[in-house]
Order: structure tokens, then sequence, then C-alpha cells
């Protein structure tokens, strides 16, 4: 609609990291070991400006964080308590880090046997990545995850790992990439 593909790929994914009924992007995704649910994201435009948060908690669109880390610092990656208080500080969405009752059942089913065996495409893993054009031939993309579930509490993959998750370039393409971050 005549927007910029960077705008277009940071509202994309916020509509996955906001559904109430996806378990692996946003904060109703499965939580880790400790039954806290950890958010990644990030997002690049085709000039090679890069933005990237890790290990954060309660950010309801943890890839518009990332977005402020573009448009608003000389960073290229914030992580954890300094990304959340950065949020804080810009007035970004935080909520509680509740679990949905599915979830919260889902994660104590696991902690009966504990056992944490992340194992490719045993679907207990996901990610959202987003490429995209927009009408003047400028790409753009994003991508965000709540990361393996039942994961070590600390444990980041690569998704926003800019170059491992994501990568965009307007001159040769753009590639966005899921699996278990410790295989890729």
């Amino acid at each position: 609609a005549g927007g910029s593909a960077l705008d277009a790929a940071e509202r994309g994914v916020m509509v996955t990291e906001a559904a109430v009924t996806n378990r692996s992007v946003g904060l109703t995704g499965y939580p880790d070991r400790d039954g806290i649910v950890t958010l990644d994201a990030c997002i690049m435009d085709g000039d090679g400006r890069a933005g990237s948060v890790s290990f954060v908690q309660g950010i309801k669109h943890p890839v518009a964080l990332a977005r402020k880390v573009i448009d608003q610092t000389p960073h290229v990656m914030m992580v954890g308590k300094g990304a959340e208080q950065y949020a804080r500080e810009l007035g970004i969405e935080q909520l509680a880090n509740t679990l949905p009752p599915d979830v919260q059942k889902a994660w104590e089913d696991w902690k009966r046997t504990a056992k944490y065996q992340p194992v490719i495409n045993i679907e207990n893993h996901d990610t959202i990545g987003l490429v995209l054009m927009d009408a003047s031939g400028r790409m753009a993309g994003a991508c965000t995850t709540s990361g393996l579930a039942w994961k070590m509490h600390g444990r980041v993959g690569a998704s926003q790992i800019i170059g491992a998750g994501l990568y965009v370039d307007n001159e040769v393409g753009a590639a966005t990439c899921t699996g278990v971050g410790e295989y890729e």
C-alpha cells in the first residue's frame, strides 16, 4: 500500500506475536524449564540496518523493541534486563509473564519427567520469519520467537542473530530461517 518494507516486516510479525493461541512466538509461547517465557526478535532492512533483542521478558512485541534499536540507538543487539529497561524508557507495552492455562498444564506435565532433549522437528519450537519487498523494490525482514520449549533459563538460539536467523541485502536477496540453534 505504498508503505516501507521495514514497516511491513515489523507489523507483519506483530500479528503472530500477539496471537493468543500461538505457542511458539510471543508471550503465549512455551516457557523455559523454570516456567519463564523469554523472547528474541530481529529486524533488518536491505541497506544493512539491523536491530535485535534477545532474552527479554514481558515485552508484548519484541520486534517493536528491535526496531527501536535500529532507529534510536547506535547498537545492533540488546539483551535481557538492559533491553527491558530500554523498553520501559520508551513506553513499549510490557505485560505480566503469565502462562495461559494450557501452557501452564503442559509445563507442569513436562516437569514430571523434566527431560530436555532438543531434537530437531519434534515441534517444541518454532519461529516466524518474514521477508518482503515493497513497491519500490526495497527489501526488509523480521524474525521473532519464544525459542525452544523447556530450554535452560538463559539459553538463546540463533533466530535473532543477524546473519544466522535473518539477513537482508537489496543487491543480493533476503533469507530467514528457523531450527534448533545448536544445530544450525
